[in-house]
């Protein structure tokens, strides 16, 4: 696998910072920190439009060529920094590893197959997870992994731990419980938002009026029907 990774050209920035960086990107350039076990962190940077041609199509693991520092050194792709507005990458981690190395790293999920629920009117496919994160050797790391969904009727899930890996030795850090596919009814959905938003809030108790205590009429009220309110005492001659 890794004899096919792209082979990345890399030139050491002399001077770090946001104002040396905003120079690197205007020039064309993409700022890298290259780091590892037992190794000082290199700051450097590569073309940015080959390195993210590479990235946009899933890539993760690279060779990279440093004059003087490194040639054809295997390394993995951690992190990609955006900006403030998280359209525009502008910064990027790579790892130092060796082919044996066990590493942690994401892996997207693929869905094929036509989901048997989705011919039920109304339904819909939820793909909530997306990706996996996985520990494995750095040769086995897959570009993807395909999920099956051909036999996925309404009301059922696939979940993380029902996913095939292409290879045992593979290990799933996500929990094993996340959806990952769902088929649902649309409609259901909908007539259940629209019900909660007809039924209203209920009226709420009014306690600022003062509640007449056990054996008192409250204020204004009217003696029962059928039965005489007690006449006042009559004046003393």
């Amino acid at each position: 696998m890794h004899e096919k990774s792209p082979v990345l050209s890399a030139k050491a920035r002399d001077r770090v910072g946001t104002r040396y960086a905003d120079r690197v990107r205007k020039a064309g350039g993409m700022p890298i920190n290259l780091y590892g076990k037992g190794h000082t962190p290199i700051a450097a940077s590569v073309d940015a439009h080959e390195f993210l041609a590479h990235v946009n199509k899933g890539e993760k693991i690279f060779r990279v060529n440093l004059d003087g520092v490194m040639k054809d050194q295997v390394v993995l792709l951690t992190g990609i920094q955006f900006d403030w507005m998280g359209n525009n990458p502008v910064h990027a981690d790579l790892a130092r590893v060796a082919l044996t190395d066990r590493v942690k790293t994401r892996v997207p999920l693929h869905l094929i197959g036509e989901a048997a629920g989705l011919k039920q009117a109304g339904a819909i496919l939820l793909h909530p997870t997306n990706e996996l994160e996985v520990e494995c050797v750095v040769t086995e790391i897959p570009d993807f992994i395909e999920v099956n969904i051909g036999t996925l009727d309404v009301g059922h899930a696939i979940t993380v731990s029902e996913v095939k890996l292409p290879s045992g030795s593979i290990k799933v850090l996500t929990d094993k419980n996340h959806i990952v596919a769902q088929i649902v009814i649309q409609q259901e959905t909908v007539v259940a938002e629209a019900t909660a938003a007809t039924a209203g809030p209920a009226e709420p108790e009014v306690l600022t009026a003062k509640k007449p205590a056990e054996g008192e009429a409250a204020a204004g009220a009217k003696p029962a029907a059928g039965k005489d309110a007690k006449a006042p005492a009559a004046p003393k001659k």
